[in-house]
């Protein structure tokens, strides 16, 4: 695969953005208006690929570095490439500037993509003279090890630009899902926060412990969900399928959603004693070790992975 990608930011998300690219065979031209950034952004890459080949999930790490180039003029970066995937801040007023900026810059085709992890494509684009070129497709970091991408179009968006993305995306080994009408959130993080919401409450109210919390995500509800949708699974827990299962346990369901209060459970309060829980487990200065743990981890789930899938 041979398409042109740029990349504006080389934070965490558009290094990662730049490595789900490379290895895919694409070239990439990686922008940031901070030189020092690029040179910090090559390294972490480097040590991404390395982890990567490590883990069994890369032949080689020279050939994707050769892939990718860094530049910190808009113009220069942006010559001749097909596809953009902004990584700004996650600031709306932001994001319209950026958009202005690089509508002068590339060529009428060239997709422009937003990385925003809940804003609306519609709420940074209507200013263009182009906003049927934009989008989002928003990552779940890091998107080289987590593939799915959230691919959300605005009103004016079109069909082209809609399809080439999703296209792209399967060419770069991501799993692409279409977000068929404008959301605060998308897909991921609506279930996400739906979630988290309820464990807030239920640590804040004194119904379990942060430590047990994590447990009944990690032991129960993570191992099915690892493979296989909240749908599929209800689907199998009943003899007769999903109308079935409603029938079983819908009443208890509905009752609980009703008990569910409108209040805010992320107030400051239960925040600082979730840290206190959260710290006695794991201190403040273990905080990236263990985050290169997970990444690791990941590594050998998605490893694993594809090695049962390619024995099926």
């Amino acid at each position: 695969m041979s398409a042109q990608i740029g990349i504006v930011g080389a934070g965490l998300i558009g290094r990662a953005w730049a490595i789900v690219f490379a290895r895919s065979g694409m070239s990439v031209s990686l922008y940031d208006v901070d030189d020092g950034a690029l040179e910090r952004a090559r390294a972490a890459i480097r040590q991404s690929l390395v982890d990567l080949r490590g883990a069994g999930l890369l032949d080689e790490v020279e050939v994707p570095m050769g892939l990718i180039r860094t530049q910190s003029d808009l113009a220069l970066a942006m010559k001749g490439v097909e596809y953009v995937q902004e990584c700004g801040p996650e600031d709306v007023e932001a994001k319209r500037q950026i958009y202005a900026e690089l509508e002068e810059v590339v060529g009428e085709a060239t997709v422009l993509a937003s990385s925003t992890s809940g804003i609306s494509a519609s709420n940074f684009t209507q200013h263009l003279r182009h906003p049927e070129r934009c989008l989002v497709a928003h990552p779940v970091n890091p998107p080289y090890l987590i593939p799915l991408v959230e691919v959300s179009p605005s009103p004016a968006t079109g069909e082209a630009a809609v399809s080439r993305t999703m296209t792209l995306m399967e060419q770069a080994q991501q799993v692409p899902i279409l977000v068929r009408k404008e959301i605060q959130g998308f897909i991921l993080n609506r279930l996400q926060g739906a979630l988290l919401n309820e464990a807030l409450r239920l640590f804040r109210d004194g119904y379990v412990s942060a430590e047990d919390l994590d447990k009944t995500v990690k032991h129960g509800l993570g191992l099915r969900w690892s493979f296989m949708g909240p749908f599929e699974t209800i689907d199998l827990n009943a003899p007769l399928g999903v109308v079935d299962y409603g029938r079983r346990y819908g009443p208890l369901y509905h009752d609980v959603d009703r008990q569910r209060g409108d209040d805010d459970p992320w107030d400051p309060a239960t925040l600082e004693e979730l840290d206190r829980s959260r710290r006695e487990q794991l201190p403040s200065s273990s905080l990236s070790e263990r985050q290169a743990w997970r990444d690791r981890t990941l590594m050998a789930l998605t490893a694993h992975q594809r090695n049962t899938s390619s024995a099926e």
